[in-house]
């Protein structure tokens, strides 16, 4: 060999190279890593605006909230009204601000939120749970959080085996994103 500095040289720059590569590849793989706390955020905010939808509906609207304790919650239980519910949870919990994704459908502002509504009561050493609303029927698939909220109702004789008194009831809505 007549000038093995050449060879040399080669061989350091095609290393120097593949340490360049690979910090490259280091560097990029390590920013996409998902920490636990970032893959349930999304639950979280469903969650909470579950929770903020049934206080909402859970408020009472005379004037003098102290004194009569009718809320919509309460008026929807003890009528059985299934599609005043329906109507009244989606109005809250699909709404978005701000202008249409779509421009071309006004509709394009809903969040496409769906639920599946029961309430359930104890009956001495029983439990009952009673279907409430639903805006379309669980398979199975769906990635659901759940929301909760105490009310009181009266009911008749038939409800939970009581006459009519006031009683608590949990209601319990499912929330999943389409």
């Amino acid at each position: 060999m007549k000038n093995s500095d050449g060879q040399l040289y080669t061989i350091e720059g095609f290393a120097a190279g593949l340490i360049m590569l690979m910090t490259a590849y280091l560097v990029v793989n390590a920013t996409s890593i998902y920490t636990a706390g970032d893959t349930h955020i999304s639950d979280m905010q469903l969650e909470a605006l579950g929770s903020d939808a049934l206080t909402i509906m859970s408020t009472p609207t005379d004037p003098p909230m102290y004194i009569s304790n009718t809320n919509p919650l309460r008026m929807i239980i003890e009528s059985d009204d299934e599609g005043k519910f329906k109507t009244m949870f989606l109005n809250l919990t699909n709404n978005r601000t701000g202008a249409p994704l779509d421009y071309s459908n006004a509709d394009s502002t809903m969040d496409y939120i769906q639920f599946n509504a029961s309430y359930s009561c104890r009956n001495q050493n029983t439990t009952a749970i009673f279907p409430l609303s639903y805006s379309r029927n669980l398979t199975g698939g769906e990635h659901t959080v759940r929301a909760t909220k105490w009310v009181i109702v009266n009911k008749s004789a038939s409800f939970c085996g009581t006459t009519n008194k006031d009683r608590a009831v949990l209601v319990e809505v499912l929330l999943w994103r389409d």
